[in-house]
């Protein structure tokens, strides 16, 4: 079967660490896939491997049928895979339209003129409920206000892949509900989501399936309410397991 994205037999050490451990993986087309296990247990690396920051010691990643591995995190976002990530990073002395306007000029389907880029990143700015404060310099943005912006600049890339490394952190319930109704709404939008949430109610409302990674290694896949069950998993969460990346 051919997957939207796939990973096989990945494996990326620093030093005599090992933080991803023989890992396979693949995500369908529209599905929400969650990405969860305790600190240090290789989630981030995995994320850097697809997004082309780190190049895999081994194994082999495909998008769309065609090898990426290692080509470089400009090329990977121009195919079509976007991320955010846990440490927001605005260009904050610009407003937080420019900032978005900025990602349209790249990734899979750069804005062809300068009107149309702002049009699009005003649309992208009005759909992540930004838009009234899209001439704000963005370092005066709160929290919650960065993790939309950093959402924002990813989807002006025009992903068919997302990525997104814990976007719920440090939310309240209310947020963390809006929050979830955001990332299904950017799923029907028809991009497909890798997600990495430490909140398990999050991953048991938006997921459809969910892998467990412990020391870079899988230790279960499955619907979320199975996974959550496994006593494997259970136990990998009570543990103090620390490694290179979270």
């Amino acid at each position: 079967m051919a997957y939207l994205l796939e990973g096989n037999q990945l494996y990326k050490s620093f030093g005599g660490l090992m933080a991803t451990n023989g890992m396979d993986f693949h995500l369908e087309s529209g599905e929400i896939l969650g990405l969860i296990g305790p600190n240090g247990s290789g989630k981030t690396t995995l994320f850097n491997l697809i997004a082309g920051v780190f190049k895999p010691d081994k194994g082999r990643i495909k998008f769309m049928g065609e090898d990426i591995t290692g080509a470089g995190c400009a090329a990977i976002c121009q195919k079509g895979i976007a991320r955010t990530f846990q440490i927001t990073r605005p260009f904050p002395f610009v407003t937080v339209l420019e900032n978005v306007k900025l990602g349209r000029a790249y990734g899979s389907a750069p804005a062809e003129t300068l009107d149309l880029a702002r049009k699009e990143a005003e649309e992208i700015l009005d759909f992540i409920g930004l838009g009234h404060k899209k001439s704000v310099p963005a370092g005066r943005l709160g929290l919650i206000e960065r993790k939309r912006l950093e959402l924002g600049k990813a989807l002006a890339t025009k992903p068919k892949v997302l990525l997104l490394d814990e976007i719920m952190a440090g939310l309240n319930p209310t947020e963390i509900q809006a929050a979830t109704n955001l990332v299904k709404g950017i799923r029907d939008s028809g991009v497909s989501l890798i997600v990495i949430e430490h909140m398990m109610k999050a991953i048991m409302g938006i997921c459809h399936r969910v892998i467990v990674l412990n020391a870079g290694k899988k230790i279960a896949e499955g619907a979320p309410r199975e996974v959550v069950l496994n006593l494997e998993v259970i136990e990998a969460f009570l543990g103090e397991d620390q490694d290179v990346e979270d």
